[in-house]
């Protein structure tokens, strides 16, 4: 765990003054650099010490069995692990003959800067060798957000006190070896061995690999090129093997010269493409980004931000740590998912290997929300991801005896990857959650094109399911028995609210989107019958409520459940599930993360205000957050019910879940889904952002202990800036046609340039504020330390 001050607090970069060699692995995924296609962990440009090597390409995976005590029908039979790939990152140095090794010798100072404005990693120390020389090495490293296939770094060494012979070992590696994971053994065996070499070149200054994996199938090729500048008498040399191509340089180099290396990288993969075509593909992306040159390659980048941030910047007054934890993850979001084009956003980005690198439902829910405001191109090719995974959701649909598509709750390429059917076949959400993220996508881009070519077919196999997975009772009244919602410690549930509620948008839409669309409903035969029974579903939805109590039910039932022994459960035995049996979790009131509070935020127009008081106010108390993703839609519906302060400690959770690795694991990777929920508590939590069919809402709040809160969203190719400050609510459409927005339940038409002002309102009177489980409080938050 990051215990320590890591990271100095500035608004727009993230600072590391000291190396911690013991959270040196939190720190590579801090730094990671990535545009959603090439993702470079921020390990050292000299390869070790490292806590977890790391170079991604999005979608390139390897297939291993997954293992199953017995035998069950419909188990996914075939798992999908992330690799990692060649690594383009490696500039090894020697000084006088000895390693540049930051173990040895004697390190002055080191200091990394992630520039959130410029998308770059700067790196400057100063070492002295065990043999007494002293030398400064600076290096840059950048992931092109602009050009897709490009990552490249720039490395300098200049002697401090004498005359030095200096050597750089510009690498691409492959097969490297990893850090023993606890993992099954097959698994491991099956990635130690993955990629097996199919080509190897170098060729003056440049050097290519290409593999291809073991079991799944998928051609991997690297290139690089260099270019050296600094002194007389350079020497160089270029050679390859099967999982390694090396190009050195040798300098004679005095005390305020500078040797500096430019390296370009260029990746790419496929399943179908032939060797000479993957060939081609890499050495073109290199003469095309050679062409641009090292300071065309910053310029472009530099340019892209520029545009992001004018988009999506986010202001805050009176907490400089969460100004800065804002901008870190809005950047780590973005580069998840600007250049993914047609592949997952998985739930660690690209900036590690938790979770075997797969995607999960909080892409739909919690990071495409963000993207949606700020990167909207960025979730139409998601979503895109998702439509063209639809022949395996049909199948697996079909496996389990159902209609339509049955996306998977964990995957790489689209198949289901999930061994523990409770927690994955059982979390059909993920159907209503693409559901959602395709209506919000429409709602603030009005793309039509998308609608008919894309989301239509999407709405009418999700809405399928939940016809074919549901029934009518005796009644009429409409069931979705035996699932898991977004709570993991309440499996295979029946009715289980946040799954009712999704499931009944989900029907609506799709009748909705059918008779929008005639052609694309009879190419997919919808006929009316089957429109008015996703109708007929959705109009009879059960909504399992408590009258004696007065609240919704998670699930049907829950409230009759014991309550979770808490008084007796210890501090050091969360997360619960890694020290009690999944049966006793099942059968008890304890909440792993944000379930029936997620339903409030999500479909927020099916309660009443008081019911969201009286639901926040129980199920606060039962609430563990023994995942990441609870806290910050506590921190939403404690805002919309008045309890600005303990949103405001929730908010803090979520935006140091990483920058503080509050659940020591961010070695794996950042929980990408939890920086974004960042954005979500203080835009939909204190600036009060909802969307309701096809109308954009606020409700807006302000915690005691900020002063000013301003961000954009991207509604319909607008800009629209809301600022909220002590007294007053601000609404400035920044361009483009006028547009009506509602403030409270005041309709407000925008024109473009005039501000809007209105009064802040009161926050509505409610009662104390709610308990959490013993030692599962919220830290309390206190403006952060003044900025540098």
């Amino acid at each position: 765990m990051i215990s320590h001050p890591a990271f100095a607090v500035e608004p727009w970069c993230l600072r590391e003054t000291h190396l911690h060699l013991e959270v040196l692995a939190q720190s590579e995924s801090v730094f990671a650099l990535s545009n959603g296609h090439i993702g470079w962990r921020g390990n050292l440009d000299e390869g070790e010490p490292h806590g977890l090597p790391g170079s991604y390409l999005n979608g390139v995976y390897e297939r291993h069995p997954l293992p199953y005590p017995e035998i069950g029908y419909g188990n996914p039979e075939t798992g999908q692990t992330i690799l990692n790939i060649t690594n383009g990152k490696v500039i090894r140095l020697l000084v006088d003959d000895t390693p540049f090794d930051l173990r040895y010798g004697r390190l002055h100072s080191h200091e990394r800067v992630l520039d959130l404005r410029s998308g770059l990693l700067h790196r400057d120390c100063l070492w002295t060798a065990p043999t007494g020389r002293t030398v400064r090495v600076r290096s840059t490293r950048l992931v092109s957000l602009t050009q897709r296939a490009i990552a490249a770094v720039a490395f300098e060494v200049e002697p401090v006190d004498e005359p030095v012979r200096v050597v750089l070992q510009s690498e691409l590696l492959a097969n490297e070896q990893l850090p023993k994971e606890p993992r099954d053994p097959r698994v491991s065996t099956v990635l130690e061995t993955a990629l097996r070499p199919e080509e190897h070149a170098a060729m003056g200054s440049r050097l290519r690999l290409i593999h291809r994996t073991a079991h799944s199938g998928l051609r991997v090729a690297a290139a690089a090129d260099h270019h050296v500048t600094g002194s007389e008498g350079i020497d160089t040399l270029s050679e390859s093997f099967p999982d390694m191509g090396r190009f050195a340089v040798t300098a004679p180099l005095a005390p305020g010269q500078r040797l500096r290396l430019e390296k370009l990288v260029s990746y790419g993969w496929s399943q179908s493409r032939s060797l000479p075509a993957m060939r081609d593909q890499v050495d073109a992306a290199l003469t095309g980004a050679r062409s641009t040159g090292w300071q065309g390659l910053l310029d472009e980048q530099h340019a892209y931000l520029d545009a992001f941030w004018a988009g999506a910047d986010v202001e805050i007054d009176g907490d400089p740590e969460i100004q800065q934890a804002v901008r870190f993850a809005l950047f780590h979001v973005l580069q998840a998912g600007a250049r993914a084009e047609g592949r997952a956003i998985p739930a660690k980005g690209l900036t590690g290997s938790g979770y075997d690198g797969h995607c999960f439902w909080d892409t739909e829910t919690f990071v495409l929300p963000v993207l949606t405001c700020t990167a909207p191109k960025a979730v139409a090719e998601a979503l895109r991801w998702r439509h063209s995974t639809l022949p395996e959701a049909r199948k697996r649909a079909r496996q389990l005896g159902l209609r339509g598509a049955a996306f998977p709750w964990r995957t790489i390429a689209g198949l289901e990857c999930s061994g523990y059917w409770p927690a994955g076949t059982a979390a059909f959400h993920i159907n209503a959650d693409i559901a959602d993220a395709v209506l919000r996508y429409l709602c603030f881009t009005g793309d039509r094109d998308f609608e008919a070519d894309t989301a239509v077919e999407l709405l009418v196999e999700t809405a399928r399911l939940w016809c074919s997975l549901g029934y009518h009772d005796s009644q009429g009244r409409f069931h979705i028995d035996g699932v898991t919602g977004p709570d993991e410690y309440s499996a295979v549930a029946n009715d289980n609210l946040y799954t009712n509620l999704m499931a009944q948008a989900n029907l609506k839409a799709a009748a909705d989107l059918a008779q929008r669309h005639p052609a694309q409903a009879t190419a997919l035969r919808v006929e009316e019958e089957e429109i008015a029974s996703w109708r007929d579903a959705a109009a009879s939805m059960t909504i399992p409520y408590n009258d004696e109590l007065g609240i919704h039910e998670q699930s049907a039932g829950f409230t009759r459940h014991e309550v979770w022994d808490f008084a007796h459960t210890r501090a050091d035995q969360y997360p619960l599930l890694l020290h009690f049996p999944y049966f006793d979790l099942y059968r008890k009131q304890v909440v792993k993360q944000a379930d029936l509070i997620l339903a409030m935020v999500m479909r927020g127009d099916a309660f009443a205000a008081e019911d969201k008081t009286r639901g926040f106010a129980y199920y606060e108390p039962l609430t563990v957050r023994d995942s990441s993703l609870s806290a910050c839609f506590q921190a939403v519906i404690a805002a919309e019910v008045g309890h600005t302060r303990l949103a405001y400690d929730y908010l803090g959770e979520a935006a140091l879940m990483d920058l503080e690795d509050l659940q020591h694991n961010t070695r794996n990777g950042l929980h990408i889904a939890s920086l974004a929920g960042t954005w979500l508590a203080l835009v939909g939590g204190f600036g009060g952002l909802r969307h309701f069919e096809d109308t954009i809402r606020f409700t807006p709040r302000l915690p005691e202990n900020l002063t000013r809160i301003r961000f954009i969203v991207n509604i319909q190719q607008r800009h629209l800036q809301v600022e909220i400050t002590r007294t007053t609510v601000t609404y400035t459409l920044l361009g483009g046609d006028p547009y009506t927005i509602v403030h409270l339940d005041e309709h407000i038409t925008l024109t473009s340039g005039a501000p809007e002002p209105r009064p802040l309102p009161p926050l509505p009177r409610v009662g104390p504020e709610p308990s959490q489980p013993p030692s599962r409080r919220p830290r309390p938050r206190r403006p952060g330390r003044p900025p540098t």
